[in-house]
């Protein structure tokens, strides 16, 4: 025994000087990735706040002749308005980040409000590219609601509900689009389905002292930046059975009696077996409708989104079952094979009991904690990972097609709720010229 502590004490002598020496060599790798993330935070918090930001209310017409898909044109327009990648400088030095726009239906005691919040820098821009297909409509700077509230909600005075959303299934998947609702088909306005009527005819449902707010912010990607035309391609090719084959090779007993006997080289392949049965012949009606499905949201532009909403009010007025009426309208984009908006559990205003019972004793302070947490977000236009990095499923892919089936202006024909903020015609300018003294 005193032997092996002989051989043992030089051994960790040795050990201790060296970790004396070199304790400092592997904090490079451990301190890099909490470094890189709280200096970017630093440099995007700085870039951030050099950017205004303005909230634009749009009035619609009391007349909407336009179908859904000019507001899918709209939404295009948006996208190439404000994508702008940041390089390796920019994004490490500047801090520059892609920014979004935040698309909000609003009711405040019953009456429903259009928002756009956007970079000022993008004012113009956004608002030609409503007036070129709504040229009737009225847009205006507005005042964010938000402000207008108690900002420490829920207090003694006011409570709230609310959830973000997430997609059920991989980006690819499309949600149900407006061209399932048969919009486009019908020549008759009176006649056409609009899935944002529903929503039009909840809130008109909201009473004064309650508010219900629904944000869809947005930010323009690529498939470079999130590679979803990738993932969408795969599964594509898996369902239609495009999977390559990999050459099987012989073995060498094999090659060597087919050169004695067949005279063919070494190194020949296996042969396949050809399908007499091609694999497209194959596909269910439920396959084919899925490679359909995925393949044309591919072909449009996406939008990294994040969706979320809030029902508030004062306690003496606030009805916890009106959170039925969004679940019900995100509930309208569902398909069974394909995808569907659900309420992320990690951020759901609802607190299941614990099987763990010491937690169940701060089972208020949590609800209170993640309540809060919703609104400030909800307020500050964040994620809702902030200050973490989005990633699926709390941020998701939609395409142009599915943006503007969420969020479009109906007419009072197809939705004819009360209540919503409409104009009888679009004020006009003054003609050049005209006299002023």
């Amino acid at each position: 025994m005193f032997d092996s502590l002989k051989i043992l004490i030089p051994i960790l002598s040795l050990a201790w000087e060296i970790l004396k020496s070199w304790w400092w060599l592997p904090l490079p790798f451990i301190l890099w990735w909490p470094f890189s993330f709280l200096w970017l935070w630093w440099r995007t918090d700085l870039f951030l706040k050099k950017k205004k930001f303005i909230l634009l209310e749009i009035k619609i017409p009391k007349e909407v002749l336009k179908p859904i898909r000019a507001m899918e044109v709209v939404v295009d327009g948006l996208w190439q308005i404000i994508y702008d990648p940041a390089d390796w400088w920019e994004k490490w030095v500047d801090g520059k980040v892609m920014l979004s726009y935040s698309l909000e239906i609003v009711s405040i005691g019953g009456e429903s409000h259009f928002f756009v919040r956007i970079p000022e820098t993008s004012r113009d821009s956004v608002e030609s590219a409503i007036y070129s297909q709504y040229p009737e409509a009225e847009v205006s700077i507005a005042d964010d609601y938000t402000k207008y509230i108690p900002q420490d909600i829920p207090n003694k005075d006011w409570d709230l509900w609310g959830a973000d959303y997430v997609l059920l299934k991989p980006d690819p998947y499309p949600i149900k689009t407006y061209l399932k609702f048969e919009t486009e088909r019908e020549p008759l306005e009176e006649k056409r389905i609009d899935p944002l009527a529903g929503l039009l005819e909840a809130m008109a449902k909201i009473k004064p002292g309650e508010q219900l707010w629904i944000q869809i912010t947005v930010s323009p990607v690529t498939n470079k930046e999130l590679p979803w035309v990738t993932e969408g391609e795969k599964i594509r090719d898996e369902l239609a059975r495009r999977t390559k084959k990999v050459p099987v090779r012989k073995p060498i007993i094999m090659e060597a009696a087919d050169v004695l006997i067949t005279g063919e080289p070494p190194g020949g392949l296996s042969k396949e077996e050809k399908e007499l049965i091609p694999p497209e012949m194959k596909l269910t009606p439920g396959e084919r409708e899925i490679i359909i499905g995925v393949e044309q949201k591919m072909a449009k532009r996406g939008f990294k989104t994040n969706i979320r909403f809030i029902y508030l009010g004062k306690r003496d007025v606030f009805f916890k079952p009106k959170l039925r009426l969004p679940l019900a309208f995100f509930s309208i984009f569902f398909t069974q094979n394909l995808n569907a908006l659900v309420p992320w559990g990690r951020t759901l205003t609802k607190i299941h009991k614990s099987w763990f019972l010491p937690l169940n004793l701060v089972f208020n302070r949590r609800l209170y904690l993640r309540k809060r947490s919703l609104f400030r977000k909800y307020r500050l236009r964040f994620s809702p990972l902030f200050p973490g990095k989005d990633h699926w499923p709390s941020s998701f892919i939609l395409n142009t097609e599915e943006m503007a089936t969420i969020f479009h202006f109906p007419s009072r024909r197809v939705a004819p709720a009360p209540f919503v903020e409409r104009i009888e015609a679009k004020k006009g300018e003054a003609p050049p010229g005209l006299p002023t003294g």
